[in-house]
């Protein structure tokens, strides 16, 4: 069989690491291949999170982050732009928390694949075992075309990244020069929302894939707000009603931006895509149900909106507008504080309270500029 045959023959009914995984399993010498996992790279902060994989037992790495420039074996393997395999753990120890974690949880040996785009690097693709060198000339052979299949499947989640990402700029473009909310404002909202999401992470059993397409959906939030007129979305004192309901009908308008966006950027298919419609439609919703535009409360709130409703006005209270001058972070979270349990779900909150320290790293990485 050729090689195309080979990985073809691999890929019939696999569409996720779970499914591939399933599928070595069944294969003698490689059954004892326990975990394949996928971190993704953040450029922009040098940061190294996970976001999906397929374990057999216990997860060793949920929610785990990590500063590439801290893991020097890992900044070798993405300039040499080839695998890694360590025999045993033990002896690869003091190289990083994550494989401490992975040694505690009964892991001795991996195989590593930086994930390329040109020169840019992605991310890391890990294969993991519990036998001490488990991956043998013989046994890589094996895996190998079932190693290219994991690769591509994790590049295309993260070209589904690459998309949303593109599709973000684009509108962020359109917005640019009309909308007090910078680009600065994005950064921080979307990151704030992953603080809040970490924190729930546990008690809701949110994936470290929900928390990254959180993230990346997050600056989409008031994408409908392109269509209000200027004399409405920049005037620089309060909204009477009938301008306040024109402004309402941003949530409406977003909701058809969306709509064209999964259309023409063929989007359909993007995990997690609700999140999207959700974020867009019901961040102005309240945990009391007065929010609008319909009226929910509690749970009725998808959780994703609820995590962006806290994320967007906190960063709008402590950020600069031409009508109003920055609170400080400590008369935004009383402000949170107090509005919990009628604007903000209370857990929601309680998460956000819990990062100060990270969100004050949040602020003076991202700090404010007009229009930037």
């Amino acid at each position: 069989m050729s090689l195309k045959g080979e990985i073809d023959g691999v890929m019939d009914g696999v569409v996720n690491l779970v499914e591939l995984h399933d599928r070595i399993k069944g294969i003698a010498p490689l059954s004892a291949l326990t975990r394949i996992a996928v971190a993704v790279y953040d450029p922009e902060r040098d940061m190294l999170r996970t976001f999906i994989d397929s374990t057999m037992g216990e997860c060793p790495l949920s929610h785990y982050v990590a500063r590439l420039g801290d893991v020097p074996s890992l900044v070798a393997l993405a300039r040499a732009g080839g695998p890694r395999v360590v025999d045993d753990l033990k002896d690869y120890v003091g190289d990083s928390e994550h494989s401490r974690k992975l040694l505690d949880h009964g892991y001795r040996s991996s195989y590593t694949l930086p994930l390329m785009q040109g020169d840019a690097l992605q991310g890391f693709l890990f294969f993991n075992a519990a036998t001490p060198g488990f991956f043998t000339p013989e046994r890589l052979s094996q895996l190998w075309p079932y190693a290219q299949i994991a690769r591509l499947i994790a590049v295309l989640e993260l070209d589904k990244i690459r998309l949303i990402q593109a599709a973000v700029k684009t509108v962020r473009q359109i917005s640019y020069h009309r909308d007090e909310e910078t680009g600065s404002h994005l950064e921080r909202m979307s990151r704030y929302g992953r603080l809040i999401a970490e924190g729930l992470a546990e008690p809701y059993r949110l994936s470290d894939e929900y928390v990254e397409f959180l993230y990346r959906f997050s600056p989409l939030h008031d994408v409908g707000k392109v269509a209000i007129p200027d004399s409405i979305l920049l005037k620089p004192g309060p909204l009477d009603a009938p301008e306040y309901a024109l402004m309402q009908a941003h949530v409406d308008k977003g909701r058809q931006i969306i709509d064209m966006m999964l259309k023409e950027f063929g989007m359909g298919q993007v995990p997690h895509i609700d999140m999207l419609h959700n974020i867009v439609a019901y961040h102005h919703e309240c945990w009391d149900g007065s929010g609008y535009p319909y009226g929910l409360s509690g749970d009725q709130i998808p959780l994703e909106a609820r995590i962006a409703a806290v994320a967007d006005v906190f960063d709008a209270l402590t950020s600069n507008r031409p009508y109003k001058k920055a609170w400080s972070n400590a008369e935004a979270f009383a402000y949170l504080r107090d509005m919990r349990g009628s604007k903000f779900d209370p857990a929601c909150v309680e998460a956000m309270l819990q990062r100060a320290a990270e969100v004050e790293e949040i602020q003076a990485h991202f700090a404010e500029t007009i229009h930037d």
